[in-house]
């Protein structure tokens, strides 16, 4: 969710009853704080941080998360093990993304609250295995007894039911909410999502780092890179710097990064936080109610 998750769509989520989170992973220390204050004006429910590890400044947006007194954080791409000790001293509740058993296996040991197991159908960067959500959250509720929640390609009620009845406590849903009123997307990455069709995304930079883009001329330009057996370096020059920034905010739809999940597909409109919210939990229990019916 970086570049599309701030401080209005954390709120409106929080606001219907949700658990928003704010995605550091595009903000500077000095941004971030400036978000936390502005949403917890916005909402007096909780909410929390997502924090990618890799990211070069994490010591300084944990320093602005402890000062600020976030109660969440969920942290993704790095050892849960070297911040997860630090939070929990300061009373923080803490959560990791990860997309296999072997990686779950180690948030235990690490003492985490919660798992995020999220299937490489997800969008942004993502699991080099390729594992579905839909075998990946069994999977890692053998392995491991930490309240689990599921991600990657759910985007509706029924799919919430679908991952729960799995072994998943909750869902984490990111790319339903990119094409909402208020996130910090450009609209026409907006627009870009609400078109796409299924065989649209595709998984790609696995050399690098594996993410999951929607198609354009620039991911066009990746698959025949790749297909013509560059190196992780070649690579690397060609994705240079600030596309993802210049796809999914400024709205190069050409040569920007347009960082979505497969479930892109499902979404035919941009409808405000609160309503999405609201139409997963409706169609969640109208499913719900129906299994029960035809028992």
């Amino acid at each position: 969710m970086i570049w599309c998750s701030g401080w209005r769509l954390a709120a409106a989520v929080s606001n219907a009853g949700g658990l928003g989170l704010l995605g550091a992973g595009s903000m500077t220390p000095e941004v971030l704080e400036e978000h936390i204050r502005k949403c917890k004006a916005a909402t007096n429910k909780p909410f929390g941080v997502n924090v990618p590890l890799l990211y070069s400044r994490v010591s300084e947006q944990f320093d602005i998360i402890i000062r600020e007194g976030v109660g969440i954080v969920f942290t993704s791409a790095g050892n849960p093990a070297t911040w997860t000790p630090v939070l929990k001293e300061h009373g923080i509740r803490v959560v990791h993304v990860v997309a296999n058993v072997r990686s779950a296996v180690k948030c235990e040991q690490a003492g985490v609250d919660a798992i995020v197991a999220e299937g490489f159908e997800a969008g942004g960067h993502n699991g080099r295995e390729e594992t579905t959500t839909f075998t990946l959250i069994p999977l890692v509720r053998r392995a491991t007894a930490l309240p689990l929640i599921a991600a990657g390609g759910i985007a509706t009620g029924r799919g919430m039911l679908a991952a729960m009845s799995l072994g998943a406590e909750g869902v984490q849903i990111g790319s339903r909410f990119v094409a909402s009123a208020e996130s910090s997307a450009h609209p026409a990455f907006k627009q870009k999502i609400v078109e796409a069709g299924d065989g649209d995304t595709f998984l790609m930079l696995k050399k690098v780092v594996p993410v999951r883009l929607l198609r354009n001329p620039f991911s066009d330009q990746v698959k025949k890179t790749e297909e013509s057996g560059a190196s992780a370096e070649e690579l690397r020059e060609l994705l240079g710097k600030g596309r993802g920034k210049a796809g999914m905010f400024d709205g190069d739809t050409d040569e920007g990064e347009l960082e979505i999940g497969q479930v892109a597909a499902l979404i035919s409109s941009i409808e405000p936080a609160g309503q999405i919210v609201r139409d997963i939990m409706d169609e969640f229990e109208q499913s719900l109610q129906e299994l029960g019916t035809n028992k």
